[in-house]
């Protein structure tokens, strides 16, 4: 946690550099596409197989905002994917092995903020998120794979800034939950720190 509130707080300063006067203020209106790319971690605390796992994430963003001002309200939706990964031997018998794969992540939701400058967004959000896991268990005369999906939420903040005509770059944390794991309670943490690249149109 305390890796992802700094590297957080570094792409803040990256992006969020005062703007000035002449940058003029730029309309954050419109329907809008991105790439998201970063770290990954996922963390069960032992209670469902994952344990804590760090990775690469990356995918795609569609979103529409609208500019009150000040203020800047919005929708958007994700389809990401990621390399995180965990593989443990020995779990059932003497030569087996058990690998959890994180698989596609899919989330929607709203965000709200303000402007710091004409071209700079400082925003928070919030929205529901669905991700599978991938499950691989073998052994020497057996082989069972199972997909899974968890149903949670997810809270971020993140600073976004204009730079070239409708182009604009952004540095996000966001903070997961996943509390059902194919019917069954769990309590999953996933921790991500992105940055991404998009076009408003």
């Amino acid at each position: 946690m305390r890796i992802a509130i700094l590297a957080a707080s570094a792409a803040a300063i990256a992006f969020a550099a005062p703007a000035h006067a002449q940058d003029g203020d730029k309309s954050f209106t419109g329907p809008r596409v991105e790439g998201v790319a970063g770290w990954d971690r996922l963390d069960d605390g032992g209670t469902a197989g994952v344990a804590a796992s760090d990775g690469f994430t990356y995918g795609v963003q569609l979103g529409y905002d609208y500019d009150l001002g000040k203020a800047v309200i919005g929708v958007e939706g994700e389809v990401a994917d990621s390399t995180n990964k965990e593989t443990a031997s020995g779990v059932l018998a003497a030569g087996d092995t058990l690998s959890v794969k994180a698989g596609r992540d899919l989330y929607a939701g709203v965000r709200v903020g303000f402007k710091a400058g004409g071209s700079t967004l400082i925003y928070a959000k919030g929205g529901y998120t669905n991700a599978r896991i991938n499950t691989l268990y073998t052994a020497p005369a057996t082989s069972v794979s199972a997909k899974d999906d968890l149903d949670g939420w997810r809270l971020g903040a993140g600073v976004e800034r204009q730079i070239s005509g409708n182009v604009y770059v952004k540095g996000e944390y966001r903070y997961s939950n996943y509390d059902k794991l194919s019917g069954y309670a769990v309590d999953i943490d996933r921790h991500q720190v992105v940055a991404g690249v998009g076009v408003r149109f």
